[in-house]
Formats: C-alpha cells, sequence, structure tokens
C-alpha cells in the first residue's frame, strides 16, 4: 500500500490539477469570446454611425456649393439649378428653400411636398456640435427621412432631405441577421431607419449595443437574440478548454506573459540597432490604365534568420514605445537610398511614407524630414505623408500648421483609413491635406454591399469638393476594381496588382516600365 500512495497522489494531483485549469480555461474562454462579441458588435454600431454621418457631410457639402451662388431663391431658373445639382446626387432627395424659422418657402420638386406626413419647426431641430446644421427627422407617407438644415443668410435657409435606405443597416453577419435589429435615430429618441428581417419574432435576453455621434445628434443601436448572440463566434471555446486542461499549459502560458514585459522591447531595440526593418513597397497605380504612379512604404521586420515579421506584429507595440519615430526614420532613409535612381529619372512618380500623429506633430518633425529628403537630393514634392486617421489627432489646429509647413516644402499629405477613424470629413478638409485613401474596409464591400458603393460615391464627390485626389486601398479582385472605377475612384494599390514588396522584387516589377520608357523616349529622339 505505502508503494501505490505516491501514485495515488499524484493522480489526485493531476485530476485536481486538471478540473482546476479546466475551469480557468472555461471562464477564460467565455470571458474571451464574449469581450470579442462584444467588440465587433460595438465595431458595427460603429459601421452604422459613421455611414450615417457621412450621409449628413455629403448633405452639407451639396448645401454649401448651393450657396454659394449669388442668389438662393424661388425662381425658375434657380430651382432648375437646384433640381440638376439633386440629380447628381442620388442619396439627397430634395432640396427646399426655407425661412429662418423653419417653414418651407418652395421646393426643387414641389411634387413631394404632397408625401409630407408633417413638418418641423425651427425650434424643435436638433442642432450640430457646431452650430451649422441643425437635423430633424421628415415624416412621409413612404417612409421616414432626414431632413438637413444650413443658413445661407439672415433670411434664408436651405434643407436637404436625405432618403434613409435600409441597406445602410444591413450590416449583420449571417448567422445574427435574422435575429437582431439596427437601428438609427436622432439623439430625442425618434427614429430615422431600421433593418430587421422578421419584426414579429421575440428577442430572448436581448443585449443591446450603443453608440452616439460626437458631432451630430444622431444614435444608433444594434439589439441582438441574447441566446443567438451566446453561440455565435464560439469555435474557440472547446480548444482552448482542451489546451487549458493540459497539466502546467496554462501556468506556462502565465509565465511567458510575465516574462513578455520587457523582452518585446529589448527585441525592437536589438533589431533597430542591427538595422533590421527594412522598406517594402506596394505600388499605387492608375485604376484604368494599370500604370504605376507611385509606391506606399511600408516596414518588414527581417530577422537573422530570413524570417520576415509583417507590419501587424510589431508597429502596434513601437508606437505604445515610443521606437515608431527612430524606425520610421530608419526606413525612410533606407527607401530614398533604394528609390533614388527611380525618383531622379520620373519626376512624377510619388513615394508614401505612413507617419503616426504623434510623430507628426512633434517638435523638429517638419526640419528632420526635410533635411533627409534634401540630403538624399530628391524632389519633396515626391515625397507623400500619410497619417493615420485610425488614432485621433489631439491638436487639430496645431496639426493644420504642420501640413501647412509641410505643403510650402513641396510635400504632398494624405489621409490614412478614411471612413473608419476619428475624424470627419469636414475636419479632413480643415487639415488641408492633398489625398484621401478609403479604408480597405468599404472596398472589401462595394461589391456585396450597395450602401458601400454610395458612400464611396460620396467620398469622392466630397472629395473633389474639399480639391483632394481619392486613393483606394486593398483592391483584391477585378469586380472591385470595376466598381471604384465606376464610383469615381481613379488611384488604387493592393494585392491585384503586388502585395508589398522587398526592393528587389518591387525593381523586377518596375523594370518591363523602365524599358518601355527607354524605348518611347529612344523613338522620339529618333523622329
Amino acid at each position: 500500500m505505502r508503494l501505490q500512495r505516491p501514485t495515488f497522489a499524484f493522480a489526485a494531483l493531476v485530476l485536481a490539477s486538471t478540473v482546476v485549469f479546466g475551469l480557468a480555461g472555461h471562464l477564460g474562454a467565455e470571458s474571451f469570446i464574449r469581450h470579442q462579441q462584444a467588440r465587433q458588435l460595438d465595431e458595427l454600431t460603429e459601421v452604422v454611425l459613421r455611414r450615417s454621418e457621412f450621409a449628413v457631410e455629403f448633405a452639407a457639402a451639396s448645401l454649401v456649393e448651393l450657396g454659394k451662388r449669388d442668389a438662393v431663391n424661388c425662381e425658375p431658373a434657380t430651382l432648375q439649378a437646384i433640381r440638376l445639382h439633386v440629380y447628381q446626387r442620388s442619396a439627397i432627395k430634395d432640396v427646399r428653400v426655407v425661412n429662418p424659422d423653419g417653414s418651407v418657402i418652395c421646393s426643387a420638386y414641389s411634387e413631394t411636398l404632397e408625401f409630407d406626413k408633417g413638418w418641423v419647426e425651427r425650434r424643435d431641430m436638433l442642432a450640430s456640435r457646431d452650430g451649422k446644421l441643425s437635423l430633424f427627422r421628415v415624416q412621409q407617407f413612404g417612409g421616414d427621412a432626414l431632413g438637413v438644415l444650413r443658413d445661407i443668410n439672415s433670411s434664408t435657409a436651405l434643407v436637404a432631405i436625405v432618403g434613409i435606405n435600409a441597406s445602410l443597416f444591413d450590416i449583420m453577419p449571417s448567422e445574427l441577421r435574422g435575429h437582431s435589429e439596427v437601428v438609427l435615430s436622432l439623439s430625442n429618441g425618434e427614429k430615422l431607419g431600421e433593418f430587421q428581417l422578421d419584426a414579429d419574432r421575440p428577442r430572448r435576453n436581448a443585449k443591446r449595443f450603443d453608440r452616439s455621434s460626437d458631432r451630430y445628434p444622431l444614435h444608433t443601436t444594434i439589439e441582438v437574440d441574447g441566446a443567438v448572440l451566446s453561440a455565435w463566434n464560439n469555435e474557440a471555446y472547446w480548444p482552448a478548454l482542451a489546451v487549458a486542461a493540459g497539466l502546467g499549459a496554462l501556468f506556462g502560458v502565465l509565465l511567458a506573459r510575465s516574462r513578455r514585459t520587457e523582452g518585446p522591447v529589448a527585441d525592437l531595440d536589438r533589431a533597430l540597432t542591427a538595422g533590421e526593418f527594412k522598406p517594402y513597397y506596394q505600388p499605387i497605380f492608375d485604376l484604368r490604365t494599370r500604370e504605376i504612379r507611385g509606391c506606399e512604404v511600408l516596414a518588414h521586420w527581417v530577422r537573422d534568420d530570413g524570417s520576415v515579421i509583417p507590419p501587424m506584429n510589431f508597429i502596434p507595440l513601437a508606437e505604445s514605445s515610443g521606437r515608431i519615430q527612430a524606425m520610421t526614420w530608419q526606413i525612410l532613409k533606407s527607401a530614398l537610398s533604394d528609390l533614388r535612381p527611380l525618383l531622379k529619372a520620373d519626376k512624377d512618380f510619388k513615394l508614401s511614407l505612413n507617419v503616426v500623429p504623434k510623430h507628426l506633430l512633434s517638435a523638429g518633425f517638419v526640419e528632420t524630414l526635410r533635411r533627409t529628403v534634401l540630403t538624399a537630393k530628391v524632389a519633396t514634392r515626391q515625397i507623400v505623408v500619410e497619417v493615420t486617421e485610425r488614432d485621433e489627432l489631439d491638436d487639430l489646429a496645431r496639426a493644420a500648421a504642420v501640413v501647412t509647413e509641410l505643403r510650402e516644402y513641396g510635400f504632398r499629405v494624405a489621409i490614412d483609413d478614411v471612413g473608419v477613424g476619428h475624424s470627419g470629413l469636414s475636419r479632413l478638409k480643415g487639415l488641408g491635406a492633398n489625398t484621401i485613401k478609403i479604408d480597405k474596409f468599404f472596398v472589401d464591400t462595394i461589391t456585396v454591399d450597395a450602401s458601400t458603393t454610395t458612400i464611396v460615391e460620396m467620398l469622392v464627390a466630397l472629395a473633389k469638393d474639399f480639391r483632394m485626389t481619392v486613393v483606394a486601398e486593398g483592391i483584391e479582385t477585378e469586380e472591385q476594381l470595376h466598381a471604384l472605377v465606376a464610383s469615381g475612384v481613379e488611384t488604387g494599390q493592393g494585392y491585384l496588382v503586388a502585395a508589398p514588396l522587398p526592393f528587389a522584387k518591387f525593381s523586377q516589377l518596375m523594370a518591363p516600365r523602365h524599358a518601355a520608357e527607354a524605348q518611347a523616349n529612344g523613338a522620339a529622339l529618333v523622329a
């Protein structure tokens, strides 16, 4: 019996450890899955809100353009011009001339007045944060619409009637689509639009996700059946439980995590010293001709053993640890050295470099950038500084001043990730950038979601009004390319032409272009 006691104790310890680790794995997996579900639904709520804000921005830009005319009145010629303006913007159903108190004087399409079930007085309209716009619900027999009012002068205002398309809210994953409701409303609770497949189906223990706009009196809500939500995206539960049940697995993970506090940062410092961060180049091309007009430089970590670590695996840590600035300058110097012959041979070729907002606003950024580019003997007008919109610019006035200084020196400035970041297009205009880059999210859905096409068309129209150019990111299929061209986008980048490439492969990609240009130049000299 004495010989069996250690075996029994060992088995009991293994069993106890398995139970404890299994319980911890169960709780951890449940918590992780619920957190991921909440995060994804929060992001979908944000998408609906952003789409709604873009619709308001689009209507506001149209009213500003109409307000620049010599007179806004009810003369036949003026109304005809307004009708043409409305016809060119499918998202707007009508434009009305109103008195300061909000009462209607006339309408571009007078027959739409017959569909109104009522009209809100000015005092009941909801003001935007900057006070320039007022929003209200327009009740019509065919469904509700959104009214956007802007004062033109002391005696006249214009109202754009924006149609609320149900496809704007059709964003839920297929598993949740029939068990959820997506609602857009004003801040006073008035509902503007919604999407639900079965209004009569009860939702048990419904989970609600809300988001309000910080610029306009808009509020979005997603409500999902709790029972269906609990079974959604839970594929990770059993693998996590199996891993947790292994003896020592959880302890090993916790121990590894405890040692990662300083290890990864030290690895970044070592890699910076060794020059292991290399520029990879992704072509930016004309969507119609496929001609390569420039490239975006992306940092990749090339280790001593030849393995390559993509940006998403180290850029967040570089930003949070303050190493991103040194990394950016290192990447830029390498890229300028690689591309100097190409930049000198083709003065229209552009090199785009990503810069985080904190780096843009740091002391000496403009002077360091200018000195680095001039030392490489490259024209400043061939360098595009891309500022991501995913991180908020804390000081817009200071950022605008930096952008102005960059443009005075000849640099171009692009705003990256437009449509999913923090700024509205009115703020982007105030920043004074040259280019907006449409986020890959919209490119991925443009061929399957009609509302995405409307949003892209709005972005293109507003960029044109702001005298900006547009670049679409993440183009992977011919169908996406054709849809973007149809929406008015002229330039893009993505795997359809090439993934980010090391310099040697990028040079091979550009070689046929150089040969064609040399042949054309030779023919011109002979002629």
